[in-house]
């Protein structure tokens, strides 16, 4: 019997816009993944054996890589960040916009790194943000958080920090300043590259996400253009 295909979406931000994108390839879940009170992890989808797995991103990454899921759903900064041999992330799903930057204390935004060859740095992207300094000429020592990044600065622990930025409200509600833009991030559909050599599904399935883009930047295109 063929095994089921595993699907693995993040939870936090993207997952409400992937859930429109999964279901115009024909993904939908079963009803007990909406229920908020329900502590699973996997979960069945309608009309097929497929299971849903609902991680947090950096494992959505790992698991399709090491392929424990065949593919699924992330965001383009966990894709840069680990840089897997395994992962291929062939469609851009145009949803979970934002960007990766530097910020710094307002107070000290005028204090350019010059020349500078050493800085701390608190951020959950070490790798990401060495590759970033180390083009500037500067060495990254980087202190990982996986939240609060914003106090870093105000505590001492590190003197700039690197994160995800929307809309940037909350760096201005913690004094800080966005110095640098190092990534455009968006959500992508990522496989595992020996699935996708090895199992028919997995290739239908990017087909599917394809052509359900196409017709929604179509369908965007006519409305901008009546």
């Amino acid at each position: 019997m063929t095994k089921p295909l595993t699907f693995a979406v993040p939870k936090g931000r993207i997952l409400d816009e992937a859930l429109p994108v999964m279901a115009r390839a024909g993904i939908v879940p079963a009803a007990e993944f909406h229920d908020k009170k329900n502590r699973a992890l996997s979960f069945a989808t309608e009309g097929s054996d497929m299971r849903i797995i609902r991680v947090r991103a950096f494992d959505v990454a790992t698991f399709v890589a090491h392929g424990a899921a065949q593919i699924g759903i992330v965001g383009s900064d966990v894709v840069e960040e680990f840089n897997y041999a395994d992962l291929y992330a062939p469609v851009d799903l145009d949803i979970g916009h934002c960007r990766l930057s530097v910020a710094r204390p307002k107070d000290a935004v005028n204090s350019a790194n010059g020349h500078t060859s050493h800085l701390r740095v608190a951020t959950k992207y070490p790798n990401l943000t060495r590759r970033y300094f180390e083009s500037q000429g500067i060495q990254a020592e980087c202190v990982k958080l996986n939240g609060a990044m914003e106090l870093a600065p105000t505590l001492g622990l590190a003197g700039q920090i690197v994160d995800l930025v929307s809309t940037g409200t909350t760096l201005r509600e913690n004094g800080l300043v966005e110095t640098a833009e190092i990534l455009h991030i968006s959500a992508r559909l990522i496989v595992n590259r020996a699935a996708l050599k090895t199992d028919e599904r997995v290739g239908a399935l990017v087909e599917a996400f394809r052509a359900a883009q196409s017709a929604a930047q179509a369908a965007a295109q006519a409305g901008a253009d009546a």
